[in-house]
């Protein structure tokens, strides 16, 4: 089979390497679309990746094509997006269902090659079918929506809250939706791209703040009548969204930070004492895994994508690429702002 396989930094190749089979317990699957994660720009255009050679690709969809002996939930043909955390089922964490915290997991798509191929072969249970009316592209999108109500449900969540999310990418739009659909009075969306910010209210948000205008953290409690906001979600990883949810959140507040820092990050006096006088509970988020595996995060994106109130929008892909462009794809990455959204890998064109 063709596969995009990475060398060493700065080195994809599109080639032929060996087509895996669905072994005992497995099953193959035709790939249709990947999404180019954040996490594998640095693998192939630095040196994160784990070793050489490699294939890797993670948020990944397709249709059975074989399955292995003892397979019994799935069949050839079925409609599958993947999930690449592989636990060791074993340790403490696993067994009381943190499969995230795993120290002994496995990952397809770096520690085991993943779906930059025309085939992967996955453990039976990281594979969830999904409806013949939810698209390839959709398929290819469950990771990240997965990810967002995982950091939705890090927090105490109850309907009936103002929510606030910082950060208007994938995943805080994903953040938004799920809020909403779990009974958030109000969702406000806060970013720099006002585009981002109608985006947000096309997929069901309330408002959106720009935080580059004048006045934006009085026009935000206002919202709020002055309260601030019982849930606040941190989704871009960004050390301004970081420090504004402090002041963003009310009393007894829960505050997760789902996105990821690049940059180092400190909180003066003042700033923590948000959390003392508040008493807000501040936690993070790890992948997207619950009890039993794989968890109630894939089977409600299944499920809520299926009937349409998990929305999906087409300026969440920046652009769909061939396999055998993938070089291509990852050079893009390299000018800071080039890419706008998601960009899918094409395992059929």
């Amino acid at each position: 089979m063709k596969a995009g396989v990475v060398h060493a930094k700065n080195d994809i190749r599109y080639e032929e390497i060996e087509k895996p089979k669905a072994e005992s317990g497995k099953v193959l699957i035709k790939v249709k679309y990947t999404g180019i994660c954040g996490s594998d720009v640095p693998r192939v255009n630095g040196d994160a990746c784990h070793y050489y050679p490699n294939v890797l690709g993670h948020e990944f969809s397709g249709v059975v094509e074989e399955i292995g002996e003892g397979v019994t939930s799935l069949k050839p043909g079925d409609r599958v997006a993947g999930m690449p955390l592989v636990p060791c089922m074993k340790c403490p964490d696993c067994q009381k269902g943190d499969y995230s915290l795993c120290k002994h997991y496995s990952f397809i798509g770096s520690r085991e090659f993943g779906s930059f191929a025309e085939y992967v072969s996955v453990p039976e249970k990281n594979a969830v079918r999904f409806d013949d009316n939810v698209s390839f592209e959709k398929g290819a999108f469950f990771e990240p929506a997965t990810v967002a109500l995982h950091g939705l449900m890090r927090v105490d969540y109850k309907g009936g809250g103002n929510v606030a999310i910082l950060g208007g990418g994938t995943i805080g739009m994903m953040t938004a939706q799920w809020a909403k659909i779990f009974g958030a009075k109000k969702v406000v969306v806060f970013d720099i791209l006002d585009e981002r910010l109608e985006l947000g209210k096309r997929l069901g948000a309330d408002e959106g703040i720009n935080t580059l205008n004048e006045g934006f953290m009085d026009k935000a409690m206002e919202l709020t009548d002055g309260r601030g906001f019982d849930y606040v979600y941190e989704t871009a990883g960004n050390t301004i969204t970081m420090k504004m949810a402090f002041r963003l959140a009310a009393n007894k507040a829960g505050v997760c930070f789902i996105g990821t820092p690049t940059k180092e990050l400190s909180f003066s006096v003042d700033e923590w004492e948000c959390m003392n006088r508040k008493e807000f509970t501040l936690t993070g988020s790890w992948m997207s895994y619950s009890a039993p595996f794989p968890g109630k995060e894939w089977d409600l994106t299944a499920y809520y994508f299926g009937n349409g109130m998990l929305k999906f929008d087409d300026s969440f892909i920046y652009k769909k690429v061939p396999l055998s462009n993938i070089a291509e794809a990852f050079e893009w990455f390299k000018t800071p702002g080039t890419v706008k959204g998601k960009i899918l890998i094409d395992s059929e064109a």
